[in-house]
């Protein structure tokens, strides 16, 4: 049985509102033709939406930090988003249920070869404003350039322009991109193992109790590898159970 303050604080307008961003295919796709969206953060948003009974209404993005500033004007109720301390004001995390890789794309004869090459000056990294990766590297890069775009397939644009030495994105998008760049190359190793959740405002104690203890039964219960064959994603781990809250 959902409790009234769990259901007022997940669906206060009678329906489930999910933020989704199609931008990281790791969690979603959006079909060009019908505007469908598919993949683990949809199914997992239509079973929560189910458990505490409730319709879902997706609510879309192409770029996370697009969606960070849809908190703003109350546009979501719950969204699957990267965990990180520069989001923690406003949002409260679950444990991660999937861990991607945060790395970099470089054109045809970059004499960059891995992360450690990156962060130096005359480097111009090219990125989606308000990603988790745009986050972290603003934070720890201390040489290299960001150059931001309004979304991923913006950004990529600008590595293709030659505006920037390198394209710095989740992987699987990378490698989507790099068979549109001849010659371009992915690194192998990362700068970050982004943990990517499911947040809500700030303030909501008991829908965030509840989300939390959804995330760990869906990982434990097997829902989270089932949306992830089914999507056909490869290179995706399932984060681990989360330490037990005193």
């Amino acid at each position: 049985m959902i409790s009234p303050s769990v259901r007022s604080d997940l669906a206060p307008t009678g329906k489930l509102r999910v933020g989704i961003n199609y931008g990281n295919p790791v969690l979603a796709t959006k079909d060009s033709g019908s505007g469908e969206l598919h993949g683990v953060a949809v199914d997992l948003g239509r079973e929560l939406g189910k458990r505490i009974g409730v319709p879902v209404e997706f609510v879309a993005y192409d770029a996370a930090g697009k969606m960070v500033e849809g908190l703003k004007s109350s546009a979501w109720d719950v969204a699957f988003l990267a965990v990180d301390p520069g989001r923690e004001g406003e949002i409260s995390f679950t444990a991660p249920y999937l861990e991607i890789e945060g790395t970099y794309l470089v054109p045809a004869g970059s004499p960059l070869r891995a992360v450690a090459d990156i962060d130096r000056k005359g480097v111009h990294v090219a990125l989606a404003a308000g990603a988790a990766y745009d986050l972290f590297l603003a934070r720890t890069l201390k040489n290299a350039q960001l150059l931001r775009a309004p979304d991923p397939k913006a950004a990529f644009e600008l590595l293709v322009a030659d505006k920037a030495e390198a394209l710095a994105g989740v992987r699987q998008t990378l490698v989507t991109n790099a068979e549109k760049l001849p010659g371009s190359r992915v690194f192998d190793d990362r700068f970050l193992a982004i943990g990517q959740a499911l947040g809500l405002p700030k303030g909501r104690a008991a829908g965030a109790k509840y989300l939390r203890e959804f995330i760990e039964d869906v990982k434990a219960s097997g829902l989270v590898a089932q949306a992830l064959e089914k999507a056909g994603l490869r290179g995706v781990s399932i984060a681990p159970r989360a330490p037990v809250q005193a």
